[in-house]
Order: structure tokens, then sequence, then C-alpha cells
């Protein structure tokens, strides 16, 4: 069983939650539905579980009245040898998408308090619509992402222990020892091309055998496509297939930044932009948008035309390149813009999973670019990427400019402190 985070936020739920449901979003197949499940089977006495897209007949439970009472009569009927203790039940809804009137009686059954209520789904945004009402102040939602960099650490047998000591480094800023850097820079390109889907962690771990890991992450690709048809409308399944495919290509420009054009000749945001909010809210891709100026509050000075797209798992990413990419990468020997670009969106996907809300900052005179820009304690930290050696032009710039109380360089070397400039390893974003 690979060890999640989520886990522990889910036992911080049962225990200090009071009448609220839990809503636990994010892409398809990243492991909601069986993490859910050990922690149902594991922490109640009894544990009730609908899916509403492998059973559609549930649906019917959620028709006419929604008080609770009435819903667990009729889950009574329909699911077989059901038993319910007060305070020591777990009802989990599975792909609750499919039935907007179960999301509905959430606050019903939240209201009602007698059991726990977790509620999982993939594409909750494309069936907002749909619902009559929301269930505002009885559910708490929480996104769950595939495996980050630590929790796939922990799969491949690095210890928490051996992590914490990691950590040691970081927070003395002090040079890891050449040894322990390289075996940690192996462990961070063999994520760049395995990443954190748990069916492909999983045929790593089973196989030892990355051709087997591409074949499996090319199944997964098939099955969100799968999805594209047969949640998207007839017109648009083209145009969000052709936006997701596009990502590869916009990450290989100098500039990364979402361009329609690049999508196809005739591209423009009136074209496409529905398409992409749909791969946002299936939980495929998400957006980092550019300031006008790098002050706190960010959003307050976003500038929403203007924003990069990167995929949510970075396995999923390097496979739209190809098995040779993904040979490269392991190597090591991959040059150009596009190793920048696959290195961009490994920092996002290690940032975002820790629950960092990111920008980016590009000038008007395209003269200064930071990749990545974060709110901590009311000041903008400014984090930029190197993919190799190279100068940091625009990053001291910006610190003799804005004077953040800190900066982050991230590397392929190892720790420096230059003033305000923290130079870091890669793999060292999962401490930021």
């Amino acid at each position: 069983m690979l060890k999640r985070k989520i886990y522990d936020a889910l036992l911080e739920w049962k225990s200090k939650k009071d009448r609220e449901c839990l809503l636990v979003q994010g892409a398809r197949q990243i492991g909601k539905t069986f993490i859910i499940e050990e922690f149902g089977k594991k922490n109640y006495a009894n544990y009730v579980y609908l899916n509403f897209y492998q059973n559609p007949g549930y649906k019917e439970i959620f028709e006419g009245s929604l008080e609770a009472a009435e819903i667990y009569k009729k889950i009574s009927i329909y699911v077989k040898n059901v038993r319910f203790a007060e305070h020591d039940t777990l009802l989990f809804f599975d792909e609750i998408q499919e039935c907007p009137n179960a999301r509905t009686a959430l606050k019903f059954l939240a209201m009602d308090n007698r059991y726990d209520v977790i509620a999982s789904g993939s594409l909750l945004g494309l069936h907002y619509r749909e619902m009559t009402s929301v269930p505002v102040g009885y559910e708490r939602t929480m996104e769950m992402f595939s495996l980050d960099f630590e929790e796939f650490l922990w799969a491949v047998g690095r210890t928490p222990d051996a992590i914490e000591a990691l950590k040691g480094f970081f927070d003395r800023k002090e040079k890891v020892d050449a040894g322990i850097h390289e075996q940690f820079m192996a462990a961070l390109r063999e994520y760049l091309v395995v990443g954190g889907m748990p069916e492909a962690v999983n045929t790593l771990l089973k196989t030892n055998n990355y051709q087997e890991v591409y074949a499996t992450q090319k199944k997964i690709m098939e099955s969100y496509r799968e999805d594209i048809k047969h949640y998207a409308s007839t017109t648009a399944r083209q145009k969000i297939s052709d936006c997701y495919l596009s990502i590869p290509r916009q990450l290989a420009k100098e500039y990364t930044k979402f361009q329609y054009k690049v999508v196809s000749r005739e591209g423009n945001a009136r074209r496409y932009e529905n398409s992409l909010n749909w791969l946002v809210d299936a939980g495929m891709i998400k957006l980092c948008v550019n300031v006008s100026t790098p002050q706190f509050p960010l959003v307050a000075y976003e500038k929403p035309d203007q924003f990069k797209a990167y995929v949510t798992d970075i396995g999923l990413l390097t496979s739209l390149y190809g098995y040779e990419t993904q040979t490269a990468l392991l190597k090591d020997t991959l040059t150009g813009p596009a190793k920048g670009g696959i290195y961009e969106n490994l920092v996002f996907d290690m940032l975002v999973k820790r629950g960092a809300a990111l920008n980016y900052y590009k000038n008007d005179k395209n003269t200064q670019e930071i990749e990545f820009l974060f709110a901590q304690d009311g000041a903008v930290i400014p984090v930029e990427v190197k993919s190799k050696r190279g100068a940091t032009v625009s990053l001291n710039n910006f610190i003799a400019e804005y004077k953040p109380p800190y900066a982050y360089k991230l590397v392929a070397g190892n720790i420096g402190v230059s003033g305000t400039k923290i130079t870091l390893p890669l793999y060292m974003a999962i401490f930021i």
C-alpha cells in the first residue's frame, strides 16, 4: 500500500469535524477511492460505499425527498448487507459528479450528523450547473493530487528519517554530501519520468521496468481521452484534446506562456478558452497567472489573459514527449528549451502539492521573468528554476528592485547562499 499524506488529513477531519461532510476532489486515477476505502474500513465499525458511475441505479436513492432518514431507508434497499451504527459509520459517495442530487443532499446528511459522509469526484466543476443547491457551510473541500515527490520517495524505499536528515541540510543551509546529493538527484529524475500516478508507481515497484511504466501512463492517458468523450460535448471534444496535447509544445518555447496559436493556426481565446477551463475543472491541468506587479496581495495584480498551463502529474507530462525523451531525462542528457519547460512543470508540481498558490512575473518590456512567486507572511517570495547551470540576471534584478526577505534559485547543483538569494538543489522544493 502506498503511503499517502491525505490519510492523516482524513483522520484530522474525523476528529475535528462538526456537522460537515467532506468532499475530496482531484483528477481521475490519483488514488482517491483507494485511500478513502482504507480509511473507512480501518476507522469505522460500518462502511457503506456507493459509486454512482459504476452503478447508476444508486441515483434513484436521491430522487424525491432528500431528508436524511429517507436517504438511509433507500440505501438499505439498494445496498446489500448494509449496517448503520450511530457515530461509527462512514458513507462514501464515489464519483458524486454523476449524481448532482447527492451533492445537494450532503447538507441534510451533515445536519442529521448521525453518520460521517465523504464524497469524492473527478469532474465536479463540469456538473456545477446541474446542482439545485450547493451545501455551503456543510461541506469541507479537500483537494487531492497524485503522489508528491516526498510520497514517491517513501514508495521507492526512502525512510522518513532519511528525508528529515536531508531537511536538516535545508534548515542549516549547508551543502549536501556529494553522494547523498547525487542519490536524490537520481530519484528526482526518476520522479520526472514515473510521476505520481499510483498505478504508474506500482508498476515501477512491481516490474522495475520503465517501458512498462510508460505503457501504464499511455493507458491512463487513454482513459482520460475516454473521459473527454464521455463528459464533453461533441463539438468540444477535439478542442479539449488539442489544448491538452499542445502543452508539451507550449513548455518547449523559450517563454512558456500559453499561446492559443500553438494549439492551432486559427487558435484564439474565443475558440479555446472553454476547452482550457474544462481541463482545469477535470483536474488535468492547472494555470499559473502573470502579475503586473510582484507585490502582496498577488491576486490583486493578476493579468488573467497571460498564464502558463502545467500538467498536474509530471510523469504524464513527460510521457506526452515520448519514451525516448523519458530515457534522456533519466540519463540527464536532454538539452534545449524543452528541458527547461519540463523542469518548470516539475517544480510547479512539487510546490502546488504542498499547497502553494503560485503566480509568475514577466514585465511588459520582456526583460525580466521569474518562474514562480508565492506569498508568505505578507511578503512575495520569488522562485527561479534552472535545469542547468547559468546566470540569474532576472532574479538578481528582482532582488535589487523589490527586496524580498529571501529568494530561491532551484538548480541541479548544491546549496549556496549569497545575501538573500538561496540556491537549492531542485529536490529541495519539497521543503519550501
